[in-house]
């Protein structure tokens, strides 16, 4: 694949991802704003995340049967008008409903990442798809250092104005470099979304993998839900721009993605994944013990980002093994019910912020680390089953 190619398939994933959460850093904003309680103000990141999950459900399943690139195209532009509607909103029910679409659209992201595994070549599959996840995961962290900076030097408004400019942007680089990739299946929509269920029935290492990151992706989207009102209340007590930067922190732990890509292709996925739910463990661990500590908080913060993101190359590594015919439709399974993951992890962790502080969202992670690799170790089995018998 070219070098131009790739980059943009990476560029376009980062932006469209980082829409979905512009909000986080600004969440104590919005509470002024719209004069509404912590758990009301937590629903936008849960209305977005549902968003992006009913996306990946019913949009982008739809890669197998018809042009991707004509898919991420018109999903770009409409992503487009959300943000702008995001922008304009002058209540919070109207800035609920575009926080949902944006959602929707934004799935955009989740079609670069297949597209990405069609066009590399087979023994490449784990480096590309670590490369253009980099991007991703990039998009996902340095989208809150973008809003907070922004959001601090100007307005939360224009926040959404500026990325959906760059959205723009990324859809001209689309429509000029990226090659129309043919679909590999020739059936009607309705049984695309009816076969997902016997994809997912078919396939025990499918959910299997599912729900041992999912339980990480609970830590995660909790995690960066509440940090927003910890840190913006004392003993930290910092604004939006500084609490941006800790998408910075986080970011430095995305360098491992092509790497965790590179390691899965020699060395098979199984055990960064193991390593991966330690190093996270661990982290929450320290983080604990050590409550009140601005730089223990930043340690935690890009070694737990590092473990997400390595666990989450390993298991999509796994996943698109599977059945190359079929790998939008795989895709789309694993990241909406990750989402859905997700989004319960943004509410669990505002209830729980809201009842027991800092304290409650450390004793879920820990708790949810040991829930993952439970569950990563009946996959272990199921996975080198499947490859023993694909030999």
């Amino acid at each position: 694949m070219q070098k131009k190619i790739l980059f943009t398939l990476a560029l376009g994933t980062a932006i469209s991802v980082s829409t979905i959460y512009l909000s986080q850093p600004l969440l104590a904003i919005f509470r002024k704003h719209f004069q509404s309680s912590v758990s009301d103000i937590g629903l936008i990141i849960t209305l977005t995340q549902i968003g992006y999950a009913l996306g990946i459900f019913i949009l982008v399943p739809m890669g197998d049967i018809i042009n991707k690139k004509k898919l991420i195209q018109v999903k770009l532009l409409a992503l487009i008008s959300t943000l702008l509607l995001a922008g304009f909103s002058q209540n919070l029910i109207m800035f609920f409903f575009a926080s949902m679409i944006i959602g929707l659209f934004a799935t955009s992201a989740q079609d670069f990442v297949p597209l990405a595994a069609d066009l590399a070549k087979e023994q490449e599959r784990g480096k590309t798809i670590g490369f253009v996840m980099s991007g991703l995961l990039l998009g996902i962290l340095l989208s809150r250092t973008f809003s907070g900076f922004v959001a601090e030097q100007a307005s939360w408004q224009a926040v959404f104005f500026i990325i959906s400019f760059f959205i723009f942007l990324i859809f001209i680089l689309v429509t000029i470099l990226v090659p129309h990739q043919s679909p590999k299946t020739n059936i009607k929509y309705y049984q695309l979304i009816h076969s997902m269920g016997k994809i997912f029935i078919k396939n025990s290492i499918l959910p299997l993998s599912v729900i041992s990151h999912g339980f990480l992706g609970i830590i995660f989207s909790s995690f960066w839900t509440v940090l927003t009102f910890y840190l913006s209340d004392v003993p930290f007590s910092l604004n939006s721009s500084h609490i941006g930067l800790f998408g910075l922190a986080g970011a430095a732990g995305a360098i491992a993605a092509p790497i965790a890509g590179r390691y899965a292709d020699k060395i098979g996925p199984l055990l960064n994944i193991k390593i991966a739910i330690l190093l996270i463990f661990f982290s929450f661990l320290l983080l604990f013990f050590n409550q009140n500590s601005l730089t223990i908080l930043i340690i935690g913060v890009v070694t737990f980002d590092l473990g997400v993101q390595v666990s989450l190359i390993s298991h999509q590594t796994i996943i698109y093994s599977l059945d190359s015919k079929a790998r939008s439709r795989i895709n789309s399974i694993f990241v909406t019910i990750l989402f859905l993951f997700f989004s319960l992890g943004s509410y669990l962790g505002s209830i729980l912020f809201h009842l027991f502080g800092w304290r409650g969202e450390l004793i879920l992670s820990l708790l949810c680390c040991v829930l993952s690799f439970g569950t990563h170790l009946i996959l272990s089995e199921k996975y080198k089953k499947f490859k023993n018998e694909v030999k």
